[in-house]
């Protein structure tokens, strides 16, 4: 079975996420925590929760991927930010624990001129505050293209952070297709070989997550610049490849293509069309 879905508004509540993705074929789906840009999160609804718990387990919905903001950034050099990523972080892990057992997706963060260095000792230590032992939440890191001064461009970095936090066992990866394309992991046309360096690096185990998206931009460009499934450098051979390889295809995969539902729901039809059971 395909895991498929997208990234929808979660402005109406998990059941309401759950029967949106059902209208567009997805069995999955990912959504922000809160406004992407930073602020407070909408009060959880327990009625709601119960609800979406139970239709998970009737719909055959195995997992959900929860983003945090693109204002989460653990490795800034202004201590405010960091403070704000830090509390931020812990928040959306507690609230995670209404939904166990599912995934939390961030952006390691840009050390904005610190250096790789110390950009990951401080993702690290966020990582080491905000962690708890009984937590059932996986936290995945990100592949990043590698655009201004990123971190996670390379799996070397990514396993550097995972080394450095006490409770890695709660630890696993995204990969974005796109990124790792302008980061320079040729999946096009060496997939095999880019999964066997992951596996090298990180390891296949850390793997929990994909997420699909063509790049406006070829191999190395360090721009991330998402395009739909098939009309970018990556294209829809490579899609193929990619979630009937045997290390992947039983991932969740989750699209941040530039659509609105309708595109969404013709974007999984065609990678259903093209998945070998």
């Amino acid at each position: 079975m395909l895991i498929i879905g997208a990234h929808l508004s979660a402005s109406k509540g998990y059941t309401a996420m759950l029967k949106q993705a059902q209208e567009i074929g997805a069995n999955t789906f990912q959504f922000f925590t809160r406004n992407p840009r930073g602020g407070s999160a909408k009060a959880i609804d327990e009625k709601d929760v119960a609800t979406f718990l139970d239709l998970m387990k009737t719909q055959g919905f195995p997992v959900i991927l929860a983003h945090a903001p693109y204002t989460l950034n653990c490795c800034s050099a202004k201590p405010e930010t960091r403070e704000f990523a830090i509390n931020t972080f812990s928040d959306d892990l507690k609230r995670m624990e209404y939904t166990p057992n599912q995934l939390y997706n961030f952006h390691p963060g840009s050390h904005v001129g610190q250096g790789e260095e110390v950009g990951i000792e401080l993702i690290a230590d966020a990582l080491n505050n905000v962690l708890f032992e009984d937590m059932t939440t996986t936290v995945l890191l990100e592949t990043m293209a590698g655009k201004g001064s990123e971190i996670g461009k390379t799996f070397e970095e990514l396993r550097a952070i995972i080394d450095r936090v006490e409770l890695n066992n709660k630890l696993g990866v995204c990969l974005d297709t796109c990124h790792v394309n302008d980061g320079g992991y040729d999946i096009v046309n060496n997939l095999d070989n880019v999964l066997d360096e992951f596996d090298r690096v990180v390891g296949i185990d850390r793997l929990k997550a994909v997420h699909l998206n063509d790049s406006k931009n070829p191999l190395a460009a360090h721009k991330d610049r998402h395009e739909k499934i098939g009309d970018g450098y990556i294209g829809i051979d490579a899609f193929e490849r990619i979630i009937n390889h045997p290390s992947l295809k039983k991932l969740p995969f989750f699209l941040e293509t530039p659509n609105e539902l309708d595109g969404y729901a013709k974007e999984i039809a065609l990678l259903k069309s093209l998945y070998k059971e």
